[in-house]
């Protein structure tokens, strides 16, 4: 039995319009016209529990017997399956639990606990809940409904690429889909295959849960020891045995992403519709980006197929601090300069007219001085002509774009106490947010007085705000406060934290 062809019959024959949309599938038009090509977005982010996952639930659970219905259905999952199922079952009428890991977003638990779903949470990622799962079906009776590895589920989620081929006839260079436990891919590629065997088909993980590319390259499905949790919707250690199979006969590539392009694609995602994807949601877009860059491919169709949008906003702080990075339009330098009056000002002016977005120092040596700065950029290649610059001026630089530590932490901890400095004046600074801004900053601080501390970091806000340490010697404390008064006549009010007990302990001198 040729089982590709069978998912063929299998996919349009689902029963997934009770309770799914058929979802549009839009130009991405400003990542388009960035990367000269025509990017479309598949929005399954538009479906009533916000993703994909509802397809799949409800074509199984509409092929239920009554007797099946009456006992129930049980599910595991990280959140978007379980939406789907809670849904199907409240509209069949049906009891459904869920099991989902702990560590599932907050607004994915209260999601399916809205839609009338009992929810139990158990282990730390999918596979976990999986296999109390199956010990709850033991103990209850109740209908499991698979979130991946299942042919009705498949066919549910195939019908995804039945309407991208319907909506868009045209040629297609790639679709890009994301991969957990693989029935999305699978289903997707099953029917695409089918009738458009030219269209390359995709599938996209993050480079810590990359349980389906690690499989087909053994040949087998193989049980990660651990996955990464920042695109939970995939944090998958165990691939199923029918998506395994589909996976490894039909798509064309798998390609692996980090947590930056995702953050850079669910970046690129908002600019363009002004939905917040989620990390899953952002996946195949994220290695979409990615093959462009790589292939060097121009003027082609490329389509991502955006899966949800059940992000938990306490995860925003940390995709905006990663996504422009993630986008290519960020870099992230330290650089060394003399630890002399005018040699800060001199560093920005070499910066030039490109907008800075992070900028921090703290004194701790005499004579060499150490600045994180972080610049915008219109491509990756731009770094390199940025480094040049600075070494042309006599700076020293190093690149920490990519530099976990540098970018998780160390740009959060630049700073310490400063036991030389006896005499530092710590004054907060005020500004209209605008371009050029921090520079007229720089200019109005024109100053004999010795800079031994600087932290600005662009928040996005109507008013940047800027630390600023200066070291004042005794007899010209008189000539500060007159300084203090001229800037603040041109617009930058401020706040003297000279006396803050919090600056005294962690960053200015005090008494062992």
């Amino acid at each position: 039995m040729d089982t590709h062809s069978e998912y063929l019959t299998k996919i349009l024959l689902s029963r997934v319009y009770d309770v799914a949309h058929e979802t549009p599938l839009e130009e991405a038009v400003n990542l388009s016209r960035r990367l000269g090509n025509r990017v479309l977005l598949k929005r399954e982010d538009a479906q009533p529990v916000f993703s994909f996952k509802l397809r799949g639930a409800y074509n199984k659970m509409a092929r239920l017997s009554p007797d099946e219905l009456r006992r129930g259905v049980i599910a595991a999952s990280a959140g978007n399956h379980a939406q789907g199922v809670a849904l199907s079952a409240r509209k069949l009428g049906c009891e459904a639990v869920i099991v989902m890991p702990m560590t599932t977003p907050a607004i994915k638990v209260d999601a399916v606990r809205r839609l009338g779903g009992q929810v139990v949470l158990y282990g730390e990622s999918f596979s976990d809940a999986w296999r109390h799962t199956l010990d709850l079906i033991q103990q209850t009776g109740y209908v499991f409904i698979p979130p991946f590895d299942d042919p009705d589920v498949i066919a549910g989620q195939g019908t995804i690429g039945m309407e991208i081929l319907r909506q868009h006839p045209d040629p297609i260079h790639a679709v890009f889909v994301p991969i957990g436990g693989g029935g999305l891919a699978a289903g997707i590629a099953a029917y695409i295959k089918n009738l458009r065997p030219d269209i390359r088909v995709i599938g996209v993980e993050p480079t810590d849960s990359d349980a389906m590319r690690v499989s087909i390259m053994a040949g087998h499905p193989v049980e990660l020891a651990r996955v990464g949790l920042f695109a939970d919707g995939v944090a998958v250690k165990l691939v199923g045995n029918e998506t395994f199979a589909l996976c490894r006969d039909l798509l064309d590539d798998i390609i692996t992403v980090d947590t930056d392009a995702i953050c850079g694609a669910i970046k690129d995602i908002f600019e363009d519709t002004r939905v917040v994807a989620e990390p899953a949601g952002a996946l195949a877009l994220a290695g979409l980006r990615a093959y462009a860059a790589a292939g060097n491919i121009r003027d082609a169709t490329l389509v991502a197929v955006v899966s949800g949008a059940n992000m938990n906003f306490d995860r925003l702080s940390h995709v905006v601090d990663r996504a422009k990075i993630g986008a290519d339009r960020e870099a992230f330098l330290a650089v060394t300069i003399p630890e002399e009056v005018g040699s800060f000002r001199k560093l920005c002016a070499v910066i030039g007219n490109r907008n800075i977005t992070e900028l921090c120092t703290r004194f701790a040596d005499p004579e060499k001085a150490r600045v994180m700065v972080g610049i915008d950029i219109k491509s990756r290649d731009e770094i390199a002509s940025v480094m040049e610059d600075l070494r042309k001026a006599g700076f020293q630089a190093l690149d920490l774009t990519d530099n976990e530590l540098a970018k998780i932490h160390l740009r959060h901890m630049v700073g310490g106490n400063a036991p030389h400095l006896t005499n530092e004046r710590l004054i907060r600074f005020f500004f209209p947010e605008r371009p050029g801004a921090l520079m007229d900053f720089m200019d109005a601080m024109e100053t004999p007085f010795n800079c031994t501390l600087f932290q600005y970091r662009y928040h996005g806000a109507d008013y940047g705000r800027v630390l600023f340490g200066m070291e004042v010697p005794e007899e010209k404390q008189a000539a500060f406060e007159t300084f203090l008064a001229r800037v603040e006549k041109m617009g930058y009010p401020y706040i003297d934290e000279s006396d803050n007990p919090a600056y005294k302990m962690f960053l200015g001198w005090h008494d062992a």
